[in-house]
């Protein structure tokens, strides 16, 4: 196990791997921002700086431009979880350094895409095809995952 540790593909996946965790926590602070700024909360116990109860019920709301940034962590949970996950089992496997480093840095680079994307609102496809080129990259090492340990 330490020879894994101590590999390149392993460094290489660690800090990749932490450049999107990162990102995905920031995405918390983002959403904060824009209830903040919008001044539209989903608990009451947020609306504090509220001076009345009907300015507290008014800040009680949907706001568009907060779902879209929930929206788009949403979309983060459901694709850098699962690239963490079957990221490390990749590395498990011995891969080329040259090829795991292309499918690590087409997945960061494809998150950030598909953020400015959905948070900028930009026109289709370029977030769909963001999210295509990093499901793509996560499911090549996951096949290459499988074919190793069943021998395909």
């Amino acid at each position: 196990m330490a020879h894994v540790i101590d590999s390149e593909v392993f460094l290489a996946f660690s800090t990749y791997a932490t450049i999107v965790i990162l990102k995905m926590m920031f995405m918390s602070v983002l959403t904060g921002y824009f209830r903040i700024t919008r001044k539209a909360f989903a608990n009451i116990e947020d609306t504090h700086m509220a001076k009345t109860p009907e300015e507290r019920k008014k800040m009680l709301v949907v706001n568009k431009d907060v779902e879209r940034v929930r929206r788009c962590h949403q979309n983060d949970l459901e694709n850098i979880i699962p690239f963490v996950l079957i990221g490390l089992l990749y590395t498990l496997t011995s891969p080329q350094l040259s090829t795991a480093l292309l499918l690590f840095r087409l997945f960061v680079g494809s998150r950030f895409v598909h953020t400015i994307a959905y948070v900028m609102q930009l026109p289709q496809p370029s977030r769909g095809l963001s999210w295509i080129v990093g499901m793509a990259a996560t499911i090549c090492m996951g096949y290459h995952v499988l074919s190793t340990v069943l021998r395909l």
